[in-house]
């Protein structure tokens, strides 16, 4: 084992591979054929021990750990076979990004990857003439609890062929870092957050390399893009396969009762998902999507001359909604001004939103009704935004009339309410409403024909069997 200084501070450059492992393949629901690469710029760089921040303002800061080669010298053109020979070393690296960023530079992952400390490598590195290629292992630890172990037996492109499809085209330099891929399991850190990743093989070990994950406190300004979420990237951030609210599921939901949602829910220990003390612009209609959310905080003078004017985070939120979305405010139940008016519910509309909700005012509320957007809101007020709440972030946790709602929720609405319901849950939930209602259904013929409801609600065995006789015959 050599010593951390031989662990590269400002290597000449760092190349980071998208998938190698089969099981992270496996998780993301593609096999490449070929490698394919992204850059990191050097002063990513960090060492064992130092503080990594989650910019202010993010939420999905996602660790990877990895395998990085060394190279140990000038490499041009040479081929898979020889490519392992012109790596000097192996070390440990944690390849830290923000999900919340990715949509900016789509395929180079410049801001979403290229942060200071994004690239923590060490503590020490392998000798690579000691080591077999074909025989490594990559861990990773948050908190104490292993997260990630996978071996370079089974890699879909080996280190060698990695070195000599690089060098086709650039020279690699000494120094030059190549990050092979990481195994499934890489997921979502926070602040207080310890991540740490060991890669060791043939009696040697790269030992711990440690990162504390820390909360960042400069904000990001408004001439570069901002921190943004949705359903997709916060699935895989946390390695979980993506859920798409389809038109049939879209059907389904439509097809029964918010209230009997409510009571399935209730059956799964989920009592606060409703959002309350709201009401409808269009009671009659249904409200069906995908959560996207706005926060507002409490009116105060200078936080609003900082971020209530100009293109703030309001506008943003409704330029950016997609086909299907519901905007969710959190108001704080502060009906004493608007929230929406009438220009930006036209945009949510134009733009092919779902809905609205907010536990806050509506402003131009006979105008927002004639847009016929379903619109749930707290009660009308002719006043301005800026009369109580500061524009201040999208697309982020917030509370509304009670209830958590994530970027990504499943919301439905009607005349008896709305609901908030995690997507891991939305198809159990939704087959389970379809045959509650189908067996009240059952019930209310009965008890108009004048049976009692004693042993038909709920059935017992004998109105069971007539139920079961009754589906065949419909």
């Amino acid at each position: 084992m050599t010593t951390d200084s031989d662990v590269p501070r400002r290597p000449g450059k760092i190349v980071a591979l998208h998938l190698n492992y089969p099981s992270r393949a496996a998780q993301r629901g593609r096999t490449p054929t070929h490698p394919s690469y992204f850059l990191k710029p050097p002063t990513s760089v960090a060492a064992s021990g130092d503080a990594l921040e989650r910019p202010k303002g993010t939420e999905l800061l996602g660790f990877e750990g990895e395998i990085a080669l060394i190279i140990g010298k000038r490499t041009r053109r040479v081929s898979p076979e020889n490519g392992w020979a012109h790596v000097s070393g192996v070390t440990a690296a944690n390849d830290f990004g923000v999900y919340d960023l990715r949509y900016a530079d789509r395929g180079s992952n410049l801001r979403a990857k290229g942060g200071d400390g994004f690239t923590p490598l060490g503590p020490s590195v392998l000798p690579a003439r000691e080591l077999d290629p074909e025989a490594l292992r990559v861990r990773t630890w948050v908190n104490g609890e292993l997260a990630q172990e996978d071996t370079t037996a089974g890699l879909l492109f080996g280190f060698g062929r990695l070195v000599a499809d690089l060098s086709q085209l650039m020279t690699l330099e000494p120094g030059d870092v190549i990050l092979t891929g990481t195994p499934a399991g890489a997921s979502v850190v926070r602040p207080g957050d310890i991540v740490e990743v060991e890669v060791d093989g043939n009696g040697h070990t790269t030992g711990r390399l440690v990162t504390p994950i820390v909360d960042g406190t400069v904000p990001f300004g408004q001439y570069g893009a901002l921190p943004r979420v949705d359903g997709r990237q916060r699935a895989e951030a946390y390695g979980t396969p993506a859920f798409e609210l389809t038109e049939d599921l879209k059907r389904r939901l439509t097809s029964v009762g918010t209230a009997t949602l409510s009571a399935q829910l209730r059956k799964r220990g989920y009592n606060d998902v409703s959002v309350d003390g709201l009401v409808s612009t269009t009671p009659g209609a249904r409200l069906v999507g995908r959560a996207r959310t706005l926060r507002y905080l409490p009116y105060r003078e200078d936080l609003f001359r900082a971020h209530g004017g100009g293109y703030n985070a309001q506008k943003r939120a409704f330029d950016s909604l997609d086909s299907g979305d519901v905007l969710v405010m959190e108001a704080r139940g502060e009906h004493g001004t608007g929230t929406v008016g009438d220009i930006l519910a036209l945009r949510a509309k134009v733009r092919g939103a779902a809905g609205i909700v907010t536990d806050g005012g509506v402003r131009d509320v006979d105008a927002v009704t004639a847009l016929g957007i379903p619109t749930y809101h707290s009660g009308a007020h002719p006043a301005v935004l800026g009369r109580r709440h500061v524009p201040w972030e999208v697309d982020v946790s917030i509370a509304c009339g009670g209830a958590a709602v994530q970027p990504g929720d499943v919301v439905v609405g009607d005349a008896d309410g709305v609901l908030v319901i995690p997507p891991p849950l939305v198809e159990e939930v939704v087959d389970a409403a379809i045959e509650q209602e189908l067996q009240e259904t059952f019930i209310a013929e009965q008890v108009a024909a004048g049976e009692r409801v004693e042993g038909l609600y709920p059935m017992n065995e004998e109105w069971k069997a007539r139920y079961a006789a009754w589906l065949t015959r419909r």
